[in-house]
């Protein structure tokens, strides 16, 4: 099988803009990244297809621990890349991205993000999509990255063939 990622390359840690950083999420992003969850539970429903039922209504912090420890050691794996966008001075976490190995045929990779509710009225989304774009384009090793939900819907992204 295929390796998600080669020996040889240095995984990219993440990117600043004007209005966000991006930068590897770690347990230590705990209490931040809980409140982003909590706060948009609603709007997060899906984010993930529409089988998923993360995030539960009865989300514990402790279950939000175990989740940011399993991308962690994922990320030191190198068979999964979890981030977390932080505002400037790091005082709130205003989403997440991932970056998995595709199960799709014709992709290499996949990316799913979102951002916490209170976030779309300034536009945050579009500037992380358009962000993300040019992060995984630039500075990544991969050719074909799907972003299911976004460049393609749930339904044309689980029509497609299996690797």
């Amino acid at each position: 099988m295929k390796k998600f990622v080669p020996d040889s390359v240095i995984i990219p840690t993440g990117i600043e803009t004007k209005d966000f950083r991006i930068r590897i999420l770690t347990i230590n992003d705990l209490v931040k990244d809980y409140d982003a969850v909590i706060s948009s539970v609603d709007h997060l429903r899906g984010v993930f297809g529409p089988g998923s039922s993360w995030p539960s209504t009865d989300l514990t912090l402790e279950q939000d621990l175990v989740d940011l420890g399993w991308h962690q050691k994922e990320f030191e794996r190198r068979s999964s890349f979890a981030f977390t966008v932080m505002n400037l001075d790091e005082s709130r976490c205003l989403g997440c991205i991932y970056v998995d190995p595709s199960e799709k045929a014709g992709y290499e990779a996949k990316a799913i993000f979102w951002v916490r509710q209170s976030e779309i009225r300034n536009d945050l989304d579009e500037k992380l999509f358009s962000a993300v774009k040019s992060w995984l384009s630039e500075e990544w090793w991969f050719t074909t990255v799907a972003f299911p939900g976004r460049q393609q819907s749930w339904e044309q992204w689980n029509s497609l063939p299996d690797k």
